[in-house]
C-alpha cells in the first residue's frame, strides 16, 4: 500500500478531511465537526506507518495476532495503533482498523433537550 492509497481510502468516509498540522511529513485525517483525527499516515525508519485509535483491550489483541501492529508511536500507547503498511498487512485488516478508529473518534449525536 503507498500514502496516497491509504489516504484516499480514509477520505472515502463522510464528513472528513484530509490536514498538515504538523508538516508535510505528516498527514492526518480528521472529522469536519468536531476535529478529532482518526488516522495519522507518516514514515517512520523507512517504512509507511499509520496511527489508528483503538479500544485497549483490541489495541492488545491486535498487537499480539499482527507482527506490524505496534504502539502508538508518539501517541498514548494505550489507545492508538502503529501500523506498519509496507509490510505483510492484507488490506482488509488495515480497513477493519481505519474504520473502528473512526467510529471511536467521531462526534456524537446531539440530543435534543
Amino acid at each position: 500500500m503507498i500514502k496516497e492509497e491509504i489516504i484516499s481510502y480514509c477520505l472515502t468516509y463522510p464528513d472528513v478531511y484530509k490536514d498538515q498540522p504538523f508538516d508535510d511529513k505528516w498527514t492526518v485525517i480528521r472529522h469536519k465537526r468536531n476535529k478529532k483525527i482518526f488516522a495519522m499516515i507518516f514514515n517512520l525508519d523507512g517504512h509507511l506507518c499509520l496511527n489508528l485509535k483503538c479500544e485497549p483491550n483490541k489495541a492488545d489483541l491486535l498487537r499480539t495476532i499482527f507482527e506490524d501492529v505496534k504502539p502508538g508511536y508518539h501517541m498514548n500507547k494505550t489507545h492508538w495503533n502503529t501500523i506498519i503498511l509496507d509490510r505483510n498487512m492484507k488490506e482488509d485488516d488495515i480497513f477493519e482498523m481505519v474504520h473502528h478508529s473512526f467510529e471511536l473518534t467521531k462526534p456524537k449525536p446531539k440530543i435534543q433537550t
